[in-house]
């Protein structure tokens, strides 16, 4: 079951290590966002789906939570080595399936891997301690142990980045795995299930039940045999999924939504700054919750910036998503198609200017930058989620870091300027929980914190964070 010609035509579940029809016979076809044709006729998993996955991980969990670090470090080293041999075949998947253009599928497929390479050293990690005792003849010491079933709930825009995080660290860890993708990008998590039961990782340490999250997610979230929920997505659905853990005691990250800024200040560099500014908001039709969808130009430098950003802006491609040469590919769905094309009416209606972009081709929006959005516009406190980005003038720092707070979502922040110290303050006090000096707000590494605060999450992602929030501490002491 490895070509992803047989993947594509799937229309069973990933149960217990064994692929198994849904309960009620169910399939739902997953589009090409390119063309709006089918690319596979997928299981619409159910309740009793959901139910079946989550008895098979705890049955699993009783043993696979004892399996040696070397071995599950083995599994995970042998499904990156599968990985890196199966990359032609991820790669069709990511451009077909979500619409990804090639460069963005090559800095997904790239940092997958390496993410499931850091998940490997993970088994290792999860340390205990040796702890001061004030009773003599007493030692004392912590060690870290599974929770025990996760579900984790992946995104389409990256759902092999997502797909191996949310999967690869927990069972690392001696956890094991119910995972739910969106439904707008199933095929991927059928091609990693397929891929760690060759890698050899213990059958039912990780199950894959496809379908719609409005109809079988809170029956995985809210199932008492869950231990952890770990969920990417939209900060409304994420708020729904953490008062659902907060009443039942569940552990949970949040990694939601997005209104990132980026700041230019009068002494940055723009042969930096303009670059950075394309990459992130426009890449991946700017479906990424990261994207600087907010920028504030000191007025010095402003129309130099507009002008040179606008005139990258509409150099960029939109031809084949297989040519290294395009970067703007289709918008996920219908129904984002219409979100994207909302803002865009709705803040030239109410007085933005349009100075690129707006346009359609199929199902391609032309990137967009707009000035002279106001507070009354949708796109100035909404996330988009495409390829809209709103440019702002400022007249100094101070009005830059009020600006760049005023937001609900907190997720990531850049800053472009030669100053050390005002870019250190603006990183001190900027409200998102992640900034990058003199480069986009579109950033992330396997072992770092990564997450948001506000409407933009909750916990933190990678290696050494997820040790934390996928593993208990358990004192033990020995008395003479």
């Amino acid at each position: 079951m490895s070509s992803l010609a047989e993947l594509a035509e799937l229309d069973r579940l990933w149960i217990g290590g064994t692929w198994s029809p849904p309960a009620e016979a169910r399939t739902f076809d997953d589009l090409r966002p390119l063309d709006s044709q089918v690319y596979a006729r997928v299981a619409r998993g159910g309740i009793a789906d959901i139910n079946r996955a989550v008895a098979a991980a705890k049955q699993a969990f009783g043993t696979y939570r004892h399996c040696l670090a070397k071995d599950r470090e083995a599994w995970l080293m042998e499904a990156a080595h599968l990985l890196s041999r199966r990359k032609p075949q991820f790669m069709d998947a990511l451009i077909d399936e979500i619409g990804s253009p090639l460069k963005k599928a090559e800095f997904e497929f790239g940092k997958a891997l390496s993410m499931l390479r850091a998940a490997s050293g993970m088994a290792r990690q999860a340390k205990g301690e040796v702890i001061p005792s004030d009773h003599a003849g007493r030692v004392s010491l912590s060690i870290r142990q599974p929770l025990g079933v996760v579900a984790a709930i992946t995104p389409f825009n990256v759902p092999l980045i997502k797909g191996v995080r949310l999967t690869a660290n927990p069972l690392a860890l001696g956890n094991t795995v119910v995972l739910l993708p969106s439904e707008e990008a199933p095929i991927i998590a059928v091609m990693l299930a397929d891929l760690y039961d060759e890698a050899g990782i213990p059958k039912g340490a990780l199950n894959v039940v496809s379908g719609f999250g409005h109809e079988i997610g809170d029956a995985l979230t809210s199932h008492p045999d869950v231990s952890m929920v770990t969920f990417t997505g939209s900060s409304r659905v994420g708020a729904h999924i953490q008062r659902i853990c907060a009443e039942r005691n569940k552990r949970v990250t949040l990694e939601l939504g997005g209104k990132s800024p980026m700041v230019v200040l009068a002494d940055a560099d723009l042969e930096k700054a303009v670059p950075a500014a394309i990459h992130g908001i426009f890449t991946f039709q700017g479906q990424v919750c990261m994207g600087n969808s907010r920028i504030y130009v000191e007025r010095p430098v402003f129309d130099s910036f507009v002008s040179a950003f606008v005139s990258a802006t509409e150099r960029l491609g939109m031809g084949d998503l297989r040519d290294p040469q395009t970067t703007i590919g289709p918008i996920i769905s219908e129904r984002q198609r219409q979100r994207v094309r909302h803002h865009i009416a709705d803040a030239v209606e109410k007085g933005a200017t349009l100075l690129t972009g707006g346009k359609w081709d199929g199902n391609r929006c032309q990137p967009t930058i707009l000035t002279g959005v106001t507070e009354d516009m949708i796109c100035c406190k909404e996330e988009t989620f495409g390829p809209v980005v709103a440019v702002y003038p400022v007249d100094n720092y101070e009005e830059a870091l009020r600006c760049a707070n005023d937001t609900r979502y907190g997720l990531s922040s850049a800053i472009f300027t030669r100053d050390l110290e005002r870019s250190m303050h603006f990183a001190q006090h900027v409200g998102a929980a992640m900034c990058h000096i003199n480069a986009s707000a579109l950033q992330d590494e396997p072992h770092v914190p990564f997450g948001g605060n506000g409407a933009s999450g909750m916990g933190r992602e990678g290696t050494y964070a997820d040790i934390e929030a996928m593993t208990e501490v358990k004192w033990i002491t020995i008395n003479d």
